[in-house]
This record gives C-alpha cells, sequence and structure tokens, in this order.
C-alpha cells in the first residue's frame, strides 16, 4: 500500500543527518558529510570515517563513449486551465504537467512551456527555478523583478526546501542515506551529464517510503539543485529513475509510460510576510 501524502512531513529533511548506504556498483558510501566513492571513477583519499572502502585508484578510468542521444519531437500537452497550489500578490505556486517545458526551449516549436502559459494569467511572472520537461510537481514563480531576485536568492542559500517523489528500479540494500557525487556535463552527449570526479559538486539525501518487487519508491531531498542531479545519481548508484529514457536501462524503461519522478514538496519562509510557506502535491502515478 503506497504511503500518504502526510507521510511526506515525517519524512527526514534535507537539514537533518542521514545515514548513508551500500550499493551494489559502490565501493562504498560513508557516513553523512563524507563523500560517496565508486571505486572506478574516483581517486583520491577517503575522509576518516569511511567504510568499507579498500581499493581506490589514482585516477579516473576512460569510460566508453556513450550512443548519441535520440531526440524526439516536443509535443506538449494540451492546453489546460493550471492547478494553482498557493497564490497571492509576490509569488504564485502552480503545478507542471509532465512533458510541458517549464521555460521556452530553443525554435518557435518549443515556445509552449509552463512560464508562458502562466503569462497569460500573469503578465509579470518570472522564472525563479525550473523542473526537467519529463518531471512533474511544483514549481514556484515570482511576480516581478524584486520578488524574483529574493526568491533566486532563497535557492542559492539552500533555505529552499525540496521534495521528490520517484519510483526506481530496484531495492537498495538500506532504507536512507546520501549521495555525494560531482556532476558535469557529458558533453559528447548532450544534454546528458556524468558523475565527475572534476565536476560541480552534487548531493542528494534520500529515504525509501515504500518497497515493491524490483522497484521501490523513494523520496529524495537534493541539496544541491544541478542539472538532471536526481535522475543522474540514481542512475548512477544502480537504481535508475523507472521510465527515464536518458539515462535508464531497458528494464527500467518497460511498464513506465513516463518519467516517474514528481516533485512533491516545497517548503520555504516568505520573503515578505515571513511567513512559512509549506505546499504538498502528491505523486500523479
Amino acid at each position: 500500500m503506497r504511503a500518504g501524502l502526510a507521510s511526506l512531513l515525517d519524512l527526514p529533511g534535507p537539514s537533518q543527518q542521514i545515514t548513508g548506504a551500500q550499493f551494489p556498483r559502490f565501493g562504498a558510501i560513508a557516513q553523512l558529510g563524507e563523500r560517496v566513492v565508486r571505486n572506478d571513477e574516483v581517486g583520491g583519499s577517503i575522509p576518516p570515517g569511511s567504510t568499507n572502502c579498500n581499493q581506490l585508484f589514482s585516477a579516473k578510468r576512460q569510460r566508453p563513449s556513450a550512443m548519441p542521444v535520440t531526440r524526439t519531437p516536443y509535443i506538449p500537452p494540451p492546453k489546460a486551465a493550471p492547478v494553482f497550489h498557493y497564490e497571492d500578490s509576490h509569488l504564485i505556486i502552480v503545478e507542471k504537467p509532465h512533458g510541458l517545458l517549464s521555460v521556452p526551449g530553443r525554435g518557435p516549436e518549443k515556445a509552449d512551456c509552463l512560464e508562458a502559459r502562466i503569462r497569460l494569467l500573469h503578465t509579470d511572472t518570472l522564472t525563479v527555478h525550473r523542473l526537467d520537461m519529463e518531471t512533474s510537481g511544483l514549481v514556484l514563480f515570482a511576480l516581478g523583478p524584486d520578488m524574483q531576485r529574493s526568491l533566486s536568492k532563497l535557492f542559492e542559500t539552500r533555505r529552499v526546501e525540496k521534495t521528490y517523489i520517484a519510483d526506481v528500479h530496484g531495492e537498495p540494500v538500506h532504507d536512507e542515506g546520501l549521495i555525494d557525487l560531482p556532476l558535469a556535463a557529458d558533453w559528447p552527449n548532450r544534454p546528458k551529464q556524468k558523475a565527475d570526479v572534476d565536476g560541480k559538486p552534487a548531493m542528494t539525501r534520500w529515504k525509501v517510503v515504500e518497497r515493491a518487487p524490483n522497484h521501490t519508491r523513494l523520496a529524495l531531498f537534493p541539496v544541491t539543485g544541478r542539472t538532471h542531479q536526481l535522475r543522474v545519481h540514481l542512475a548512477t548508484i544502480g537504481h535508475p529513475i523507472l521510465g527515464d529514457t536518458l539515462y535508464g536501462e531497458p528494464d527500467s524503461q518497460m511498464g513506465a509510460d513516463r518519467l516517474l519522478l514528481h516533485a512533491s514538496r516545497l517548503r520555504f519562509t516568505h520573503p515578505v510576510s515571513g511567513g512559512q510557506i509549506d505546499v504538498a502535491s502528491p505523486a500523479p502515478f
């Protein structure tokens, strides 16, 4: 039986300490605050307290080039009345459907997006953050440039707590953990990203919500906000998100007609009122 949305309120937020867990495709995952190490990619010293890490390479191995990414035509979902979860004179929180761009893409055929649709109702709508086209869930918009600056500062200083729900392939050994793997652009295979010791720091906390045969529902708490962070982190540790045609494997794409990733919660302090904004949205899958 799937956990209800209310159970998200009991899950640990990004500021809490969570013990790391070990995965088959990793050499070790250390305690919170220490780096996750994949032996065939990362070299260097391991912080004190790391567990089960007896072998390290002094340099990255050359990874084989991936197959070229197949691009499919952009077909946005039919236009419908936006679902507003919160609205005042300073900001709005709306639900982005799967398959819709957050902001315009390149070319007129990618002009239809969540931002454009919201601007039909609020002409002063400005983007603060975005979700991948394949991801559904909560998106925060500013109303006016002053609020855009204030909200952007909250994201930059990690004062916005974000929770995602994802169904992933396989079953993690433990119930919670931390993934701390730097990410970088995979230039030969754009728009893909990859785990890279020379990349930008990226951290994701996770917790099991429900287990089922050969797949698991996770709550994800991104500490950083890198491009495709959740998708790359989970795929790298051997648990790709179901329906992920960019980073998944054939057996993780079967039975899912979309990426099973949903931005389910946003919590932050309102820059003007000082009140606590806490909005939740149940996963539609």
